[in-house]
């Protein structure tokens, strides 16, 4: 049922995010300016990363280890567990949760940056719909949508300004993102990496289902 899950990018950019797709060989990979991903049904090859390392210097790939050769560099690995939604959350909604527009951009990337500087481009949000809490005026917690195939769409970015950290900004963020997937007819995904073990805990809460592990591989020229 979710098998497209196992290569999330190859299948996001083949279906929903077909326009922001580059493609090398049998990998496709974002537009380095979107998001520095990459992925393959199979295997990304040697010749592909080559390519995409023209333009991009510092990029995951999604899936199976990829097959290097005599491509000399740095790789490292980080293990996610992959979870799936399959009903919509309940819960009561007592922050008010604001859909960022283009005015916001610059102070998403500024807010996002600062927290998780290396999976958030000066477009990755293009992708989808980002929604943030404001408090005085000021962005202090924010949760958006990333990859998208055209029935699963990845819940993404779940960030909290850590002086707000405790008011469950990020419960009712993730609630709320994921029931916007449901509401356009799309199941809601995400990844999280192995040891975060906090915020496992809340998305099991909220009736994530942990699907399988899905290794990321950090190439980096």
């Amino acid at each position: 049922m979710y098998g497209k899950l196992d290569n999330p990018v190859y299948h996001s950019l083949n279906e929903y995010h077909e326009k922001f797709c580059l493609n090398f060989g049998d990998s496709k990979f974002y537009n380095p300016e979107v998001a520095a991903f990459g992925g393959s049904l199979s295997m990304a090859k040697e010749k592909d990363i080559t390519e995409y390392s023209k333009i991009c210097d510092d990029f995951l790939i999604f899936g199976s280890k990829p097959k290097l050769g005599k491509f000399k560099t740095e790789i490292s690995q980080l293990v996610c567990d992959q979870y799936v939604l399959e009903n919509k959350i309940k819960f009561d909604l007592t922050e008010e949760i604001i859909e960022l527009q283009n005015e916001n951009h610059e102070e998403l990337l500024a807010f996002v940056k600062k927290f998780y500087p290396h999976y958030f481009k000066n477009r990755t949000s293009e992708l989808g719909r980002y929604f943030g809490i404001f408090k005085d005026n000021k962005l202090v917690a924010v949760t958006g949508q990333r990859m998208q195939m055209n029935d699963m769409t990845e819940v993404s970015a779940v960030i909290t300004d850590t002086d707000h950290l405790g008011k469950g900004f990020a419960k009712q963020l993730v609630a709320f993102v994921s029931n916007t997937i449901f509401e356009d007819g799309k199941t809601p995904f995400l990844h999280v990496a192995e040891n975060n073990l906090g915020a496992k805990k809340l998305y099991e809460k909220l009736g994530f289902d942990m699907r399988g592990k899905i290794n990321l591989w950090g190439v980096k020229i």
